[in-house]
C-alpha cells in the first residue's frame, strides 16, 4: 500500500508543478553583464558540491531534470565526495525550502574527452528522490536533434564568477546569451573545428558569458508554451577573459545526448518540444582575426571552489 501510494503521490506531485514551469517566474531583462536572479525563479539550478577537509565546496552548476537526476558536466566530476543542493538562490545563507542530497552515482559519458572536450556530459543521480515545491522543480529537456536558431534568447544561469578573476557570486546570477548558430561559432576567427555539431554556442558580444563557476549550469530556453528547457550544459570559454569577443561560451548540446540521457536514467524523462524558440536580430560582429586560445573546461574542482 504504502510504495502504491508514494508513486501517486509522486504522480500528483509532478502534475502539479510538471517540468519547466516555475512557480516564482524569471524576471527577464537585458542586463549588461548579467544580474542577480529573482528568488527561485530558476527551480531546477543545482549547486554540486564536493567534500573536502569537514566542508562542502561549491564547485559546478547542474540541472534537476527528474526527482532522482541532475544534469551536469563531464569535467565537473573527479574522484571526490558529491552532494547536490538544491532550491538555494544565496549559496551562504540558510534557505527555508532548500536541501542538501548526497550522490549515490556518478555517471560519465563513455566517451568523454578531457583533451579534447568531447562529449562533457554527465548524470548524477540522488541518494533519495527529492519532492518537488515551490523551490525545486525539474526542467524539461528538448527533444533529440533539436537546433536551436541563429539569436534564440536563452538565459545562463550560475554562482561563477560575475568577471574576470572575481570571486564566485553568493547569489544565483541569470544572463542573456543569444544562440550563436554553427556556422558562425566555427568560423576561423570565432571557434573554428574546436566547436562540433554536439555543441551549441551563446554570447560572445565580448560583454556576457558563462564563467568559472558555471560550469555544468544550464543553458535555459524557453518554448512558445512558456515552459522552459535545458538545452545546454557549461562546458568551455576563452583563456583570456571570461566575456572575449567572439569567443562565446560553449556548451553540451542537450538534445545531441536525449538517448544516451534516457538510457542513463532508464526512464523516459519528461521533455517538450521547443517548436517556436523565438529569434531576435542580431547585429554582424565585425571582422576580428585574432585568435585566442581554449580555456580548460570553466569551473573545475581544482581551479575554483567556494566554501558554503
Amino acid at each position: 500500500f504504502s510504495s502504491h501510494f508514494y508513486t501517486y503521490y509522486m504522480v500528483i506531485t509532478l502534475l502539479t508543478y510538471g517540468c519547466g514551469l516555475p512557480t516564482f517566474p524569471p524576471i527577464l531583462r537585458r542586463v549588461v553583464g548579467g544580474e542577480d536572479a529573482r528568488p527561485h525563479s530558476w527551480p531546477w539550478q543545482i549547486s554540486l558540491q564536493y567534500s573536502k577537509n569537514g566542508g562542502w565546496y561549491h564547485t559546478c552548476g547542474g540541472t534537476l531534470i527528474s526527482n532522482e537526476w541532475v544534469l551536469t558536466a563531464a569535467h565537473c566530476i573527479n574522484l571526490n565526495t558529491y552532494r547536490v543542493v538544491l532550491g538555494k538562490h544565496n549559496l551562504v545563507e540558510e534557505e527555508g525550502g532548500s536541501v542538501a542530497i548526497g550522490a549515490s552515482k556518478l555517471v560519465v559519458h563513455e566517451k568523454w574527452s578531457s583533451l579534447f572536450i568531447r562529449n562533457d556530459i554527465a548524470l548524477v543521480k540522488l541518494e533519495t528522490p527529492v519532492t518537488f515545491s515551490d523551490t525545486i522543480t525539474p526542467a524539461c529537456l528538448p527533444d533529440a536533434g533539436f537546433i536551436l536558431p541563429n539569436e534564440a534568447p536563452c538565459y545562463v544561469t550560475g554562482w561563477g564568477r560575475i568577471y574576470t578573476g572575481g570571486p564566485i557570486a553568493d547569489i544565483l546570477q541569470q544572463a542573456l546569451l543569444p544562440v550563436v548558430d554553427h556556422a558562425t561559432c566555427t568560423k576561423p576567427d570565432w571557434w573554428g573545428s574546436q566547436v562540433k555539431d554536439t555543441m551549441v554556442c551563446a554570447g560572445g558580444d565580448g560583454v556576457v558569458s558563462g564563467c568559472n563557476g558555471d560550469s555544468g549550469g544550464p543553458l535555459n530556453c524557453r518554448s512558445d508554451d512558456g515552459s522552459w528547457a535545458v538545452h545546454g550544459i557549461v562546458s568551455f570559454g576563452s583563456g583570456l577573459s571570461c566575456n572575449y569577443p567572439k569567443k562565446p561560451t560553449v556548451f553540451t548540446q542537450v538534445s545531441s545526448y536525449i538517448e544516451w540521457i534516457d538510457t542513463v536514467s532508464t526512464t523516459r524523462l519528461r521533455r517538450l518540444p521547443l517548436r517556436a524558440v523565438a529569434a531576435e536580430a542580431g547585429k554582424t560582429a565585425k571582422k576580428d582575426r585574432q585568435r585566442t586560445t581554449m580555456h580548460p573546461p570553466i569551473g573545475c574542482p581544482t581551479a575554483v571552489s567556494k566554501h558554503v
